[in-house]
């Protein structure tokens, strides 16, 4: 297998510029992230189908809130593994080699989610398809940030956050479509990733490697001719810049904790948690259920239509986010998107204090919560984590942060609805909306802006215990 990868790197997306390819154009490194950012589709419809497929899983297996909360979250102990290997197995054998594994793994994990006879089979497949969503989700950004010209990185990396709420918005308007197709409906809605997985797979044999992770390699002519593709006539400098950042770096796990590198691994990993704490994932994930208990006289399918507009509310919020991200900078947006979600989350909490909630106000509340996350906290977390750590320990920072993600999303999906039955549905909301506080203040006072600068730049400023401003 590993013959047949590098003999398809070293084919036309590493060699000379192609007929009709303009060489340093931003074509070729829009092309690439665009197959990297598959990954990101399949990752965000494996997180949100679970949405509309769980109130007939209920009813399929008999399921106490206990239980309900474990199908929800079984996909997320899995991407804690995934994240936590991805790393380690990312740095040894390249980005794209092990993207290509994830693939196959979506696509076999889709399938056996769609075909349990127990609530248990059900379970080990979803964990599956979690440790496919760890891999993806830490070297899909990782190998987009490394591939990518300094002046439109963030859009780039943005584009793998776009690919996940795209996948959002599909998983829920396949919920909808097969929520009439009455109680094996739950298995046709998992079994639709197997197709994308696959194309994801031959995707990846189409895009080269990173040309960081190449000049780790000693192969330096095969990176040269990838930089040469993004970079133009710029290609040579970048290269000398990625072999002096190369050659400072053992790649060590114990480098981590340098005095240069405490603040990044602080500021990302705080990110990451509080990205997740602040409740976003009880929306995509329990919508159904928060709209059939909460607000009553919804079936199954009414329930489910709810979170289509929820979902195209995600993507179109996410589209602004492509355009502001390069022009008005990280730290603005993601001051903005906390601080929006900390009032929405607020009154959505009161709003369920009322005898009869109005929907309307509870799909507005939910609504604006969704777009603030998506136009700041969703892509703007996951470009500092792809940004601020250098090449050869790049993978191992990225591996610890996103374990640090997924540990957090596992958390507050493993403990919605009981929280919700212990403190109310508004005390939950009311918690989440103070992570959003805390979330403001961590990028306000500790945060620097990363906006225009290459990732060597960023390494050099780190290393000089300076701030990037």
């Amino acid at each position: 297998m590993r013959g047949a990868f590098d003999r398809a790197v070293r084919q036309s997306p590493t060699g000379e510029p192609q007929p009709g390819a303009t060489p340093g154009s931003a074509r070729f490194a829009y092309r690439v992230c665009a197959v990297a950012a598959l990954a990101g589709l399949l990752f965000g419809f494996d997180i949100a189908v679970i949405n509309g497929a769980l109130v007939f899983l209920r009813d399929q297996f008999h399921l106490t809130d206990l239980e309900t909360e474990f199908a929800a979250s079984s996909l997320l102990f899995g991407c804690i593994a995934g994240a936590a290997v991805a790393g380690s197995l990312t740095d040894r054998y390249g980005r794209r080699r092990i993207l290509s594994l994830s693939a196959l793994l979506f696509a076999l994990s889709s399938a056996g989610a769609a075909l349990p006879r127990t609530f248990l089979q059900f379970g080990i497949a979803r964990f599956a398809g979690g440790i496919a969503i760890g891999v993806a989700s830490m070297l899909a950004p990782l190998y987009i940030a490394e591939v990518s010209p300094a002046r439109i990185r963030g859009r780039l990396v943005s584009f793998n956050q776009m690919a996940i709420v795209t996948g959002i918005l599909l998983a829920y308007l396949v919920n909808w479509m097969l929520s009439f197709a009455g109680s094996a409906g739950w298995r046709w809605m998992f079994a639709a990733a197997i197709v994308p997985s696959l194309g994801f797979f031959l995707g990846l044999l189409l895009v080269p490697e990173s040309p960081r992770w190449l000049v780790e390699q000693l192969r330096d002519q095969e990176a040269l001719k990838i930089l040469e593709r993004i970079e133009g006539a710029g290609a040579p400098a970048v290269l000398t810049e990625i072999k002096e950042s190369v050659s400072r770096e053992t790649g060590a796990f114990r480098d981590l904790l340098a005095p240069a590198l405490r603040r990044p691994m602080f500021l990302v990993i705080s990110l990451a948690i509080l990205q997740q704490i602040t409740g976003i994932n009880t929306v995509l994930f329990y919508g159904s259920m928060i709209w059939e208990r909460e607000l009553g006289g919804h079936n199954h399918s009414t329930a489910i239509a709810a979170n289509v507009t929820v979902g195209l509310m995600n993507f179109l919020a996410t589209l602004v986010a492509l355009w502001l991200i390069d022009r008005s900078g990280r730290r603005p947006l993601l001051m903005f998107s906390s601080g929006c979600m900390a009032l929405c989350e607020l009154a959505l909490g009161f709003a369920f204090l009322l005898e009869r909630p109005p929907a309307l106000l509870v799909l507005g509340c939910m609504l604006l919560c969704v777009a603030a996350f998506a136009v700041g906290l969703g892509p703007g977390v996951w470009v500092l984590m792809a940004e601020l750590f250098p090449t050869r320990l790049r993978g191992r920072a990225m591996s610890v942060a996103n374990v640090s993600l997924w540990v957090a999303s596992f958390a507050l999906t493993a403990t919605f609805l009981s929280l919700a039955r212990a403190i109310t549905i508004t005390g939950a909301f009311s918690l989440y909306s103070a992570m959003c506080v805390l979330t403001f203040l961590i990028v306000w006072r500790a945060t620097p802006e990363t906006k225009g600068r290459s990732l060597e730049e960023i390494e050099n400023l780190w290393s000089a215990n300076e701030e990037p401003v």
